[in-house]
């Protein structure tokens, strides 16, 4: 039996199963013109190559994520235009590559009530209206996990659940706002000027290193700049409940020299 390549070319068996799908989503991938055709030489049979297996992966990417087949294509159609494959691969690679190492998680109905075992119902239905859980069948989707397992930590400590829901959906808020932001800015400063000079085919590489860079840049302020403002924010706190407390005793001290 002939060892399959990993450096390829491939036939579509071997194809699929380096891709981890199978033989059919790969041929209707191709019939919606979402991976180009293979390559033929004279009666060989049809071979994958690299650039088929980046685009093959970013279709799957963009299919976890949510995409439907119809809006991938129209993606793909928008990026590649008249330009070659090889030109926006890179950039499409880049795009599509998560921000995160935490994929979403899928909890049963049991998981959810043993990490909240005092909710009735209406925290879960809450959780669900403001999209901190999406309902999948008898299950649930949690497209960020940390909030459901930083939340049942707290609700563990004995933080009230709608507390903790409150703050979630305040954490998911703002954290869309600086997505908004930083996104934003790369189309502002690096897209639309790209657009603007007829996109050149040698400009793609430059487009697609400076995304990359962006997703070393962003994680690097928020960070920081969050834990500089809990900082002042507890500091204010703490001086806040100190002179609470010193006009406490001296209100008690005062009452005390009258009584006397």
């Amino acid at each position: 039996m002939r060892r399959m390549s990993e450096d390829g070319p491939w036939t579509i068996d071997e194809f699929a199963r380096i891709a981890d799908t199978t033989v059919r989503n790969v041929r209707l991938y191709q019939q919606r013109g979402l991976i180009p055709p293979p390559e033929r030489q004279g009666r060989e049979r049809a071979r994958y190559g690299d650039d088929h297996l980046r685009r093959l992966r970013l279709v799957l990417t963009l299919l976890r994520r949510g995409y439907p087949l119809a809006a991938i294509r129209e993606l793909i159609d928008a990026w590649e235009g008249n330009r070659r494959l090889s030109d926006v691969l890179g950039f499409e690679e880049a795009l599509a590559e998560p921000f995160t190492s935490e994929p979403p998680r899928t909890f049963t109905l049991d998981e959810l009530q043993q990490l909240f075992p005092d909710d009735d119902g209406t925290g879960l239905a809450r959780s669900v209206e403001l999209g901190l859980l999406v309902a999948d069948g008898d299950a649930f989707i949690a497209p960020v996990p940390a909030l459901i397992e930083v939340g049942a930590e707290l609700v563990a400590d004995g933080v009230p659940l709608f507390d903790v829901i409150h703050v979630a959906k305040e954490v998911r808020d703002a954290s869309q706002h600086l997505a908004d932001v930083f996104v934003q800015l790369f189309i502002d400063s690096t897209w639309s000027p790209f657009v603007a000079a007829g996109e050149p085919p040698e400009g793609w590489q430059a487009l697609t290193d400076a995304l990359n860079r962006r997703r070393q840049v962003w994680p690097r302020v928020v960070l920081p700049t969050l834990a500089h403002a809990l900082e002042q924010q507890v500091d204010e706190a703490a001086r806040n409940i100190t002179a609470e407390e010193l006009r406490e005793r001296a209100a008690r001290s005062d009452a005390g020299e009258r009584a006397s």
